[in-house]
């Protein structure tokens, strides 16, 4: 086995879901994810957890939605008996089409979703993680080779996160001193409250909040958004692609919305209840590892030089104890990726804390 793998495993293992004895562990694996699943099991094993894998494909979920007739069972009670059960989830991404679910109709889709909040919820309550094993289908998205593509996430995974962690750690300090929030670069101008938020140093561990590998990002929940903001990345929501989206938002709320490309895919995240036309998160990439765009979002939120805002749920740990009855309630949580490479700025309470994709305290910063 390639021992990139073997590292993979041992990181997600011990430093992002931090497995201790006697755990109950449920894995979610890809189809083409065998042999990270096979790494992972053998971690779990040195540390006298239990593991229960579980099976994770695409184009099963679409042979069940699209086979489906009526209304779909809420939380259905043996997969929420066993989400409550479970001391952490770990979920190995590695399908074989990226779009499998694609022509799934978006009112099934969103049925589904509204049917298994629960479940979700259940699921967040435990420690879990998502990350995503490197697969032939995943490096021909990204327009590269399977070799280079197993180099390149790599570099984002296997990371110093200890390091990482204390970079992000100005950031999120930052943020949780401020009120205001603005982003401005070609096609957007907006603004967000995030007083009494908590920033969310996101160092790919459940001891930092933090529940993706690959991460590095700093993000928080805002509210009252005002202005309007074009999605220049491009990239795959639900299946479809997306591109150069443009959101307007009035009193916290999205009030228009365009694509050049799967405006489709937009209209059926925003639709699917009230929370999707508000925002859950404000992501600021760090992760330097990661250095070009792949659509995946597992990676490209990630990145340096780009923000994320997503439409839907926001996560309770971006609010003070008492009160995470305050997060965003939806059944969706979509992110979408704004470059911030050039004649951009981020603006915290007025002041720049990066320009051009530079943070202050980063070589290159001008303001």
């Amino acid at each position: 086995m390639d021992e990139r793998v073997r590292e993979h495993a041992r990181t997600l293992v011990e430093w992002s879901a931090r497995i201790e004895t006697g755990d109950d562990v449920v894995l979610r694996v890809g189809p083409e994810a065998h042999d990270l699943a096979v790494a992972v099991a053998e971690e779990v094993a040195t540390r006298d957890a239990n593991v229960l894998p579980t099976y994770a494909s695409g184009e099963l979920s679409r042979a069940y939605l699209t086979g489906h007739e009526g209304d779909f069972e809420t939380d259905p009670g043996f997969e929420l008996a066993m989400l409550e059960r479970a001391d952490a989830v770990l979920t190995l991404g590695g399908g074989r089409n990226t779009a499998a679910t694609a022509d799934v109709p978006s009112e099934k889709r969103q049925a589904y979703d509204r049917a298994r909040q629960g479940i979700r919820e259940a699921r967040l309550d435990a420690k879990w993680v998502l990350t995503e094993h490197p697969t032939r289908s995943l490096a021909q998205q990204a327009g590269m080779s399977y070799e280079a593509y197993q180099s390149f996430v790599y570099d984002a995974i296997n990371r110093d996160w200890e390091a990482q962690a204390e970079k992000q750690a100005a950031v999120k300090d930052a943020l949780d001193d401020a009120s205001e929030v603005r982003l401005v670069s070609e096609g957007t101008d907006l603004t967000m409250s995030i007083k009494d938020r908590v920033a969310v140093n996101s160092a790919a561990s459940v001891a930092y909040d933090s529940h993706n590998l690959p991460s590095g990002e700093v993000f928080t929940a805002p509210a009252d958004t005002e202005g309007e903001v074009v999605f220049d990345v491009p990239m795959t929501v639900n299946g479809k692609r997306v591109r150069d989206v443009r959101l307007v938002f009035e009193d916290g709320a999205v009030v228009e919305y365009a694509a050049e490309q799967g405006e489709d895919a937009i209209r059926e995240v925003v639709e699917t209840d009230d929370g999707a036309k508000r925002l859950g998160e404000l992501g600021i990439g760090m992760n330097r590892g990661i250095d070009r765009v792949t659509d995946n979002i597992l990676f490209d939120e990630k990145m340096g030089d780009t923000v994320h805002l997503a439409l839907g749920r926001a996560y309770e740990s971006n609010f003070p104890a008492g009160r995470e009855d305050e997060a965003n309630d939806s059944a969706v949580h979509v992110d979408l990726i704004v470059d911030m490479s050039e004649d951009s700025r981020i603006e915290v309470d007025g002041e720049t804390i990066q320009e051009n994709g530079r943070f202050w305290f980063e070589s290159g910063f001008e303001s």
